[in-house]
Order: structure tokens, then C-alpha cells, then sequence
């Protein structure tokens, strides 16, 4: 189904591998390709509650854009690839269903901005972090310069992306760019760990928190009256009359996504 990427689904966690191990699974045109192709499946596959990225080999989750893409595009081709990967990471950002970046490596460039539109981040203890763009007088174009900002702050984002510097996991996390530090080879079963516990809440109000938080960013938005909204919409859930009824019995609650 894919040429670049690897998928599997395990009790309602979707695992999406992007396999271009010779290349540091830098995206190229074909990755974005695959990557809409998997969303739609995320989108529309009831059984697919979660979703780890992750990349293929030991050395990198992204090690950023396919550079060989670059050469002869015009502006008006270079704005054309930064929308197109923007509009990718933003249906990521703004899935109904959590996805999470499992960083097994260099997440640079184009693969720190895919791990920065995910909805949280698990490193590796080998990850390492950058937007190296300005090295090859570029840029960020999939929505780096402001996730970053968002993230860790203007103060310090403004320094990585000027300097082209690198952070290790440790520094990651002490930024808040990435939530846990693990071992390489515990990485993906933690990950997985925290999304079987998301797993087992209700799906419709995970959904709501996803759109309400996002909200916080976007200036087209009023987050509060967004979150008044959903906060109604919750009340007209199948799903929340289970949790209220099953907090009151004392059982545990069984979501079924209504």
C-alpha cells in the first residue's frame, strides 16, 4: 500500500514507520504521499484509536528533507512544497486522534518539524533535535519557525533556529519539546504504554481536547468559547453518560466512541 512507509495496527494503536533507512528516512515527495494516504486511514479506520510516527533504522526518526528535491525549484515551486508540507503536518496537528512522535534519532529539519506537528513527544535517549536550515541558506518551510516558537519559546527557539544548533534528548526535554526520555530500545514500548491508557478514555472527548487546545495557538480562534462548545457537545455523548454513570457506580467506565 505504501512505498515509504511501514504500518501496523495493535489494539487500537496504529504504528507508522517511515522506512527510507539509507537515506535517514528523509522526506521526499513520496513520503508526503504516504503520510496523506496513512491520515486518511487514521481518519476514517474506527479501530485505529492512537498513532505512534516512528522512523525505520537505529540512527534517525527524520534527518529532515530529501535535499536532492531542491535543485531547480523557482520560488514559486519552493512555496508550492513548503504549503504542501504544512497542509500534511497540520491534518497531523489536527487529527481527532492522538498522534505521538517516538524520536529513535536525528529528528532535524523537516523530521523535527513532523515530530514538532504530532501531539506529544517521546525521545530516545540518542535523539537529537535542530532546524539546520539556515546552514544551506534556507529556512524552515513545514511550519518550523512556528511550532518551535510555541513549544520552548521565542527566547531560545529564535536560537536554534538562527544558530543551527543541535540539542540533545535531555536538553529536549528540559525545553519541554519532548515529554519523556527513554532508552533507545524501550522507546516504542513506553510509547505505546501511554497511548493504552489514552486508549481507554472516551474517544469523542479526546477529540475535544485536541481541537480546544489547538486552539490556544491559533489567533482565528476564541479557545474559551471553543471550549464552552465542547465542553457542551460532550454532554450530548453516549460516552459521557457512561463515564458519569460508571464514576457513580464505581466500575470503570466502557467508552464506546458515541
Amino acid at each position: 500500500m505504501y512505498t515509504t512507509l511501514l504500518t501496523s495496527l495493535d489494539a487500537g494503536i496504529y504504528t507508522i514507520t517511515i522506512n527510507r533507512p539509507d537515506k535517514l528516512n528523509a522526506l521526499n515527495k513520496d513520503v508526503f504521499t504516504d503520510l496523506n494516504t496513512a491520515l486518511d486511514e487514521i481518519e476514517r479506520n474506527p479501530e485505529i484509536r492512537s498513532v505512534i510516527i516512528t522512523g525505520a533504522g537505529p540512527k534517525a526518526f527524520v534527518a529532515g528533507a530529501d535535499i536532492t528535491e531542491f535543485g531547480g525549484l523557482n520560488k514559486e515551486a519552493a512555496m508550492a512544497l513548503a504549503k504542501r508540507g504544512q497542509d500534511i503536518f497540520a491534518r497531523i496537528e489536527n487529527s481527532s486522534k492522538p498522534i505521538v512522535a517516538a524520536v529513535n534519532g536525528f529528528a532535524l529539519g523537516g523530521g523535527c518539524e513532523l515530530a514538532m506537528s504530532c501531539h506529544f513527544r517521546i525521545a530516545g535517549e540518542n535523539a537529537k533535535f535542530g532546524q539546520p536550515e539556515v546552514n544551506l541558506g534556507l529556512i524552515p518551510g513545514y511550519g518550523g519557525t512556528q511550532r518551535l516558537v510555541q513549544l520552548i519559546g521565542k527566547g531560545k527557539a529564535m536560537e536554534l533556529l538562527v544558530s543551527a544548533h543541535m540539542i540533545d534528548a535531555n536538553e529536549a526535554k528540559q525545553l519541554g519539546l519532548v515529554n519523556y526520555v527513554t532508552t533507545a530500545e524501550t522507546l516504542l514500548d513506553h510509547t505505546r504504554k501511554i497511548l493504552e491508557v489514552v486508549n481507554s478514555k472516551a474517544p469523542l472527548a479526546i477529540a475535544g481536547c485536541i481541537k480546544a487546545a489547538n486552539a490556544a495557538y491559533d489567533e482565528s480562534k476564541d479557545g474559551y468559547a471553543l471550549e464552552i462548545e465542547e465542553f457542551g457537545n460532550a454532554f450530548d455523548t453516549d460516552d459521557m453518560k457512561e463515564g458519569v454513570t460508571a464514576f457513580l457506580e464505581k466500575r470503570k467506565a466502557n467508552f464506546s466512541g458515541k
